[in-house]
């Protein structure tokens, strides 16, 4: 889509040099720092007066080791993931107050982040050639973090050139000096490193875009040679498009909405730099794959918060709004940008304030802040959609409104990115508040991905909303997956049919298990799921599993009452001869989850009560 278009011999005459490239006002543009609004002035000063004198925590080789020895990858990662942000806040605050007190700070974050060994985290030092408990400092790999850490320094040196330069030059040369070692000199010698794409990957996800968007980013701001700067250029255009030729037409992210702002955000963000260092003449917004993407963010959302948190994404998704807000004008979709607009309203200056603080993001946000701040826009409640590349159905009572039930549920296989166990998987929400839930992601550890990634409860299909069949529950791999998908959607109802009997291994003894997941739209609304099933011989050992954030109540036989603290309740009803319903309690201790949910969810198991080797199960849940 890229390459082919855009790698020819004009590619460097319509390429900006480094000299006259300018995507945002430097320091010393008084004016432009200046105009912006008091209030996020003010905010972002007051950020960095917070660390002034910063300790600037230490990164022992003890705490990198704590991967190897116990799986805990948080000392080291948040220790890390700190000194950039504290670096990014005392950036923004000079370059906003242009007084000089941030100066000497910055620069020794500068210091103490180029002597780091590494600058990227434990969980990724797989990708070196010698496995090790410590890095191996002659393997510079690129991973999503050493590549966000190239770019933030070169965003530093672009904007704070001037400040620096009077400190010492050799602050710029040396930040020049560790970008080209670890970042620059790697991305244009090595092909190896998988998310590339260029040695036939099975798959590709997020970390493509991610450290392609980086690494682009330190080249258009740091590189001199005009050769080395087109040839990246190209190679990230290249590399992009095997990101994008994996892609669905339908531009669902199958990682879910938390990584759609590090998948398809990060996308956005390389067409950005691409387009900026062109002066507009790489520009594919037009493509449909590239508005697909973008639409897919809120055919995934809810209400407030929330989104369809299937795979490894929490329920609550903090977006960035300014960028999904410059998303959807520049594909012309005004429900997107209406979304980042709304958001930003609500969240104001915080808006602004990014997970990671990637300049190529906080330094839009900041310049657009005014236009969005002043900008109508309304949240986009689609009232359905199906997207059938990851086989995801969305629907809700009413277009534009969050009242009544939403249902969301899947197909698709059990080896997606970021996957969990979980085909013929729904949940539901009721005036826009949780009741049926996926439980959502841990705290990564070494467990988190690679052989141990299924031993973790939340990934399991036993604590998904699908059945557990003879003590079965589904595996993980490509094989194991729905077929004979179908999604009908009219005014009436929206239904997801499918078979996911073959997302179970052959020791379930499942024939076939057709379920189909509905919102039925009528006078009194309801969901329902039904379930035909045919197995290999009798068994009465088949579990109906439904998790929830709220304690279910009993109410009469047959009927279990949820009720969340505003006090939107939904009954759940089924055949209490067939079926006999009991709730467990799962006490969460991850701080992710607890942060999700609360201190515990809940699990009502129905089970089958007499012994059959076929038969149909419906369970229905309804406002009340």
């Amino acid at each position: 889509m890229l390459a082919q278009r855009y790698m020819t011999a004009d590619l460097r005459g319509i390429l900006i040099s480094r000299e006259n490239y300018k995507p945002y006002p430097t320091s010393d543009d008084r004016d432009a720092w200046d105009g912006l609004p008091l209030h996020l002035r003010t905010y972002w000063v007051n950020k960095g007066v917070e660390k002034l004198n910063c300790a600037w925590n230490p990164l022992p080789a003890t705490a990198y080791m704590d991967y190897s020895r116990t799986g805990n990858r948080s000392r080291y990662d948040s220790a890390s993931w700190e000194r950039r942000r504290d670096l990014a806040s005392l950036v923004i605050a000079e370059c906003i107050e242009n007084k000089g007190r941030f100066l000497d700070d910055i620069v020794n974050g500068v210091w103490c982040i180029c002597e780091e060994t590494f600058w990227g985290i434990p969980g990724h030092g797989y990708m070196m050639k010698r496995q090790s408990a410590l890095p191996d400092v002659t393997d510079p790999v690129i991973e999503l973090f050493s590549a966000e850490t190239g770019a933030l320094l070169a965003w530093t040196c672009y904007l704070l050139r001037t400040g620096l330069d009077g400190i010492s030059k050799m602050v710029c040369e040396r930040i020049q000096h560790e970008v080209r070692k670890r970042i620059l000199d790697p991305y244009l010698d090595r092909n190896d490193l998988w998310w590339m794409g260029f040695n036939q990957e099975r798959m590709l996800n997020n970390w493509n875009p991610w450290c392609n968007s980086n690494c682009l980013a330190a080249f258009l701001l740091l590189e001199d040679d005009p050769e080395r700067r087109e040839a990246a250029v190209m190679k990230a255009m290249r590399s992009l498009d095997q990101y994008m030729e994996r892609l669905y037409p339908d531009g669902g992210c199958e990682e879910g909405p938390k990584y759609w702002m590090y998948a398809g955000g990060m996308l956005f963000d390389c067409l950005e730099l691409l387009y900026s260092a062109t002066a507009g003449e790489i520009n594919i917004y037009q493509e449909p794959l590239i508005g697909q993407i973008g639409r897919y963010l809120y055919k995934a959302f809810i209400d407030d918060d929330y989104y369809v948190n299937f795979a490894d994404s929490k329920p609550k998704v903090q977006i960035p709004a300014e960028l999904v807000y410059r998303y959807g004008r520049r594909i012309g979709d005004s429900k997107l940008a209406g979304l980042g607009a709304v958001i930003l309203r609500k969240e104001r200056e915080a808006a602004t304030d990014l997970e990671f603080s990637s300049m190529s993001r906080l330094l839009p946000a900041l310049f657009h802040y005014s236009e969005i701040e002043h900008d109508v826009g309304e949240l986009p409640y689609v009232r359905e959609a199906w997207l059938d590349g990851i086989q995801m159905m969305v629907a809700r009572e009413q277009e534009g409104s969050s009242a009544g039930l939403f249902v969301a549920a899947k197909g698709g296989h059990n080896d997606e990115s970021h996957n969990h166990n979980d085909i013929g998987h729904f949940i539901v929400y009721c005036n826009g508040s949780p009741m049926i839930i996926d439980p959502g992601v841990l705290t990564y550890t070494s467990q988190s991905f690679f052989a141990e990634r299924y031993s973790i409860w939340a990934m399991q299909s036993g604590y998904h909303n699908v059945p557990i069949v003879n003590g079965v529950e589904q595996r993980n791999g490509s094989i194991y997956r729905a077929v004979d998908v179908d999604c009908k959607l009219d005014d009436n109802a929206a239904s997801l049919a499918m078979d996911i009997g073959g997302a179970y291994p052959e020791s379930a003894g499942i024939k076939s298990w057709i379920r189909t997941i509905s919102l039925i739209r009528d006078s009194t609304s309801y969901v329902e799921i039904k379930d035909e099933f045919l197995l290999q011989q009798v068994t009465e050992d088949i579990t109906w599993v439904l998790l929830s954030p709220h304690l279910p109540r009993r109410e009469g036989e047959g009927s279990f009452i949820l009720q969340d603290e505003s006090h939107n309740k939904v009954s759940i009803q089924y055949n209490s001869t067939k079926l006999a319903g009991s709730v467990e309690t799962i006490t969460l201790e991850d701080p992710i989850m607890r942060g999700a949910w609360g201190e515990y969810l809940y699990r009502i198991r129905l089970e089958l009560r007499s012994p059959n080797d076929q038969g149909e199960c419906r369970i229905s849940m309804s406002q009340v």
